[in-house]
């Protein structure tokens, strides 16, 4: 009660009331007309809600209502207009009931009116553009509900405003600049709306404003800076939004009030500052999923009070052993309950210090780069709920002191490379509720009877591991779940019946195991079941027809030959019938024997005539990409961490290029990963392991091994396995892309003439001194890789052509009849309906010898009309040599020059000027442009072959 608010009306009153309106309502006493307005008002009010209000006081002068306070009383309909007539009052409060319609226009009227807030209903339309008659209010909320429109403009003219609540509606438009008037504004909450524009400027004049959040909104722009430097600021909160920019170095200093930070979710980049740990009272810092870099100040550790510090999604760290040495210093940090930071570079080993965090609830470590092994001391964080380790390198055996955080709802520890059993201590957390995600790893033996202790779990996901045994009937007691996945095992025997009792199952995967005997009929009683998975098993009889099982695309069955019937849908033959089966039997107890005794004979004299054959000398010819190591679609999934984009070094037309480690080699790889869709990718596929898995050469890429499979969703996946070239391609040497962080290289003269002479010998080799030529048909500098010795080696044979040196026989192993190869780089011939030749390939080696000396691509925009590449170098040759000269060879080359003849000051002065530099280095670009211009002269008869292009670098 304030101080325009009386004592409670009469015992006499208010029965009269009662008669009138209802049981529990406070009334002013009725003797004038002026409360006779006042009660008509209230009547109307009441007439539009289905329950009784109460909270209503009145003047102690005028016996006017003043105010007029229901909150949380469930009343539902409409804020009746006659609101409007309540003329004195001064406090307007309907939170958290269950208004619809409109905020009244009338609400206008209430020019006395200082406390408005119609918060936690249903009400829609706009925020009343009269609002701003009630020029004497200090609190407006509006938030929870279904307002639409634009903040009003005028609303600046509310100067005594302290408080704007209009968070969580569907708002449009800008943040008024008019907000700016508000100099007394403590409060701003406008998130979870659909505000767009910039935040004003206007905003930074707000001294007193303490709490900001303007979260989940389509807000750009950058922040003022004048709003970083409001002192009084302790809530700042502008997640999820389109705002870019940095954040100040000092911000800690110009801000010491913070208690709550978040930023999440928009575009910032740039370092975290050090002044952080200034803000000596800071509980929240939120800056994930954004593109901040560097380290993680250690000065964060001054934060006594933090209780959460999400720092995911970002790119700190740098895959070193040091990034995760600030986490010792959050030793004083003795609130912290949550520490995030998935999804960065952090590397090394987990640190046993993390451990020491006994409060912490929350470890969110998931897609980092950690090593090493988990500490046995994970046990000493008894507070845990939570603890994501997933996508990193992490190994050994998982300690079973988790055993001992009895409050973990939540354990993902997938993709990585833990080892030995599942300890029985996890599968005996009765706290497990949520996930517990052990897929992607090297478990083995049996999956304990343990599991059935899981009774409140909802999902469990051991897939992809080396898992063996029979599923264990015991998994009848979890209850609770609604999703298991245990494919890509090693599980054998028969499917238990009792998964049936698992009465919320949704989703089901057993496939990719050694599974055996018949389906379980009573699988088609659960009825919450949309995806069942059974394939690549060796399952038999009769498939259910009812359930889930009359929908084919919700059940997987492939790869199961003994089984039969079901829906049409899945294809299957029909079950023979009990005498069939009987005759069959009778059949095959004759059959059976005779066979066995034939393929006894035929093995007999087929030894005989392998050891007669294996006598004769045969033609010596190099391993075959048949005989290379196998290796599983899992293998390549772990090895680029799920194919992560972080790891995609080249995209082609039909193929995707990762980066990974590859244990069974023990080294790093690169993996093509064939695009399927495409037309002719399958025939790349062929074509590379055709070609390159019979043939060895120094320049020639080398092909490791392969993988042609299903991955795990039944889609077919075929992957080629290369040595890894550290260096990356040609293409990148000789154009960095500068606008996404490449630089400039120092690519010499020496280095770029080995390449040359390195390719020409590729080229040698595939048209002359194989048995049978091969044609690349698309050399250019992105199909050439260099190792880290900066040795060439040609790559991609997608679109070979292998010419058999009998009759003269060619094959091609692409599947369209299109022009092979790369704009720029194929011969003129080809656009003609020229077969594929050797002159081609030379003409495509000439083009990337004139780039790689000049630096301009064969497309580049001053080739129009008439003239070419080729061209523009021979004009050119040989008075005006050093105007074709890359400039940043010539650089190169200057520096190195100016550096073997320092003066006497020990200067350095580079002359870019070519006719400064040795003769020798001259004489060696003039040979090598005449050799990139004659092997791409327009008609192939005028070429070099491959062969004379090498005598011509000696």
């Amino acid at each position: 009660m304030n101080l325009y608010t009386s004592t409670i009306v009469s015992s006499f009153a208010c029965l009269q009331l009662i008669l009138l309106i209802s049981s529990n309502i406070q009334w002013c006493q009725a003797n004038s007309l002026g409360n006779e307005t006042d009660r008509i008002a209230l009547l109307q009010f009441r007439s539009g809600i289905t329950s009784d209000p109460f909270g209503i006081t009145c003047g102690r002068r005028h016996k006017r209502v003043t105010s007029l306070n229901i909150t949380g009383q469930n009343l539902v309909g409409a804020i009746s207009p006659y609101i409007g007539n309540l003329s004195f009052l001064r406090t307007l409060k309907l939170f958290d009931n269950s208004f619809t319609g409109e905020i009244p226009q009338k609400v206008g009227n209430l020019l006395w009116l200082r406390y408005l807030d119609l918060g936690k209903n249903i009400l829609g339309g706009y925020i009343p553009t009269n609002l701003s008659h009630c020029t004497r209010l200090e609190v407006i909320g509006f938030s929870y509900n279904k307002l639409v429109g634009k903040i009003p403009e005028d609303i600046g003219s509310l100067v005594e405003l302290k408080y704007v609540g209009v968070h969580r509606n569907n708002l449009t438009g800008k943040l008024p600049s008019s907000l700016g008037n508000l100099t007394l504004l403590n409060f701003l909450y406008a998130g979870f709306n659909n505000l767009v524009g910039k935040i004003p400027v206007e905003i930074g004049k707000l001294s007193s404003l303490t709490n900001i959040s303007i979260g989940v909104n389509r807000i750009s722009g950058t922040i003022p800076k004048t709003l970083f430097n409001i002192s009084s600021l302790s809530l700042f909160a502008i997640t999820e939004n389109k705002i870019r920019g940095t954040i100040p170095y000092d911000i800690g200093l110009n801000l010491p009030k913070l208690i709550f930070f978040g930023i999440a979710e928009n575009e910032f980049s740039g370092l975290i500052p050090d002044s952080f740990g200034n803000a000596s009272k800071l509980e929240l810092l939120d800056i994930g999923q954004k593109n901040f870099v560097g380290q993680v100040p250690a000065t964060l550790g001054n934060l006594k009070y933090l209780q959460e510090l999400n720092l995911g999604h970002n790119s700190l760290g740098s895959r070193s052993t040091n990034d995760l040495a600030f986490l010792p210093s959050l030793k004083n940090c003795t609130n912290l309950n949550i520490l995030d930071l998935v999804a960065n570079n952090f590397g090394g080993v987990l640190p046993t210090s993390l451990t020491n965090f006994s409060q912490l609830s929350e470890i969110i470590l998931g897609k980092n780069r950690l090593t090493g092994q988990v500490p046995s001391s994970i046990g000493n964080l008894s507070h845990l709920s939570l603890l994501y380790l997933y996508e990193n390198h992490l190994e050994g055996n998982f300690p079973s002191s988790i055993g001992n955080c009895q409050f973990l709802g939540q354990l993902d520890v997938s993709e990585n490379k833990f080892s030995g059993t599942i300890p029985k201590e996890i599968l005996s957390l009765p706290s497990l509720s949520q996930l517990l995600n052990l897929s992607w790893n090297s478990l083995t033996g049996n999956l304990p009877t343990e599991v059935g202790n899981l009774k409140q779990l909802n999902t469990l996901d051991i897939s992809a591991n080396n898992l063996s045994g029979e599923i264990p009937t015991s998994i009848r007691q979890c209850l609770s779940l609604e999703k298991l996945y245990m494919n890509a095992n090693f599980f054998q025997g028969s499917i238990p019946s009792s998964l049936a009792s698992l009465k919320g199952l949704q989703e089901l995967d057993l496939s990719r195991n050694n599974l055996t005997g018949e389906i379980p009929q009573d699988l088609q009683s659960l009825q919450f079941l949309s995806y069942l998975n059974l394939s690549f098993n060796d399952l038999e009889g009769e498939v259910p027809t009812r359930g889930v099982f009359t929908n084919a695309s919700a059940v997987s069955l492939i790869r199961n030959k003994k089984l039969c019937g079901g829906v049409p849908e899945f294809f299957l033959p029909k079950c023979p019938t009990k005498k069939t089966r009987k005759s069959i039997a009778f059949k095959l107890s004759i059959i059976i024997p005779c066979l066995a005794v034939s393929a006894f004979l035929i093995f007999i004299i087929l030894s005989c005539l392998w050891r007669r054959k294996s006598k004769r000398k045969s033609l010596s010819r190099t391993t075959t990409v048949g005989k290379l190591l196998n290796v599983s679609y899992k293998d390549l999934h772990q090895a680029t961490s799920g194919f992560s984009e972080s790891n995609l070094i080249g995209l082609g037309s039909f193929s995707s290029v990762y980066m990974g480690f590859l244990d069974q080699l023990q080294r790093h790889v690169a993996i093509k990963v064939l695009n399927l869709q495409n037309m002719g990718a399958s025939k790349s596929f062929l074509a590379e392991c055709k070609t390159l898995g019979n043939i060895r050469q120094l320049n020639l890429v080398k092909i490791l091994t392969y993988c042609s499979s299903l991955d795990y969703k039944g889609n077919e996946f075929m992957a080629l396995v290369y040595q890894f070239m550290e260096n990356g391609s040609l293409e990148n040497w000789l154009h960095p892309d500068l606008d996404k962080g490449s630089t400039k290289k120092n690519f010499d003269l020496l280095q770029r003439l080995n390449i040359a002479i390195d390719v020409s010998s590729a080229l040698h080799y595939l048209h002359d001194e194989c048995e049978s030529s091969i044609i690349h048909r698309d050399l250019k500098p992105g199909n050439v890789l260099l190792d880290k010795d900066m040795i060439a080696h040609v790559s991609d044979f997608g679109v070979a052509k292998i010419i058999s040196t009998i009759n003269n026989f060619s094959q091609s192993l692409t599947s369209t009849s299109r022009i092979k190869g790369t704009m720029g780089y194929t011969a003129p011939e080809y656009g003609m309906g020229s077969e594929a030749s050797k002159k081609g390939d030379i003409y495509s080696y000439g083009i990337l010898v004139l780039e790689m000396f000049s630096g301009r691509r064969p497309v580049d925009k001053i080739f129009k009309d008439e003239l070419n590449l080729r061209d523009f170098i021979r004009m050119a040759m040989p008075q005006r040599l050093e105007h074709i000269v890359d400039p940043v060879l010539l650089e190169t080359e200057a520096t190195r020059e100016a550096t073997s003849r320092k003066n006497d000051n020990n200067a350095i002065e580079i002359n870019m000027n070519l006719s400064s530099m040795k003769p020798k280095v001259q004489n060696c670009l003039l040979v090598v442009f005449e050799i990139g211009v004659t092997c791409s002269s327009e008609s192939p008869n005028d070429r070099m072959n491959a062969g004379d292009v090498n005598r011509n670098y000696i």
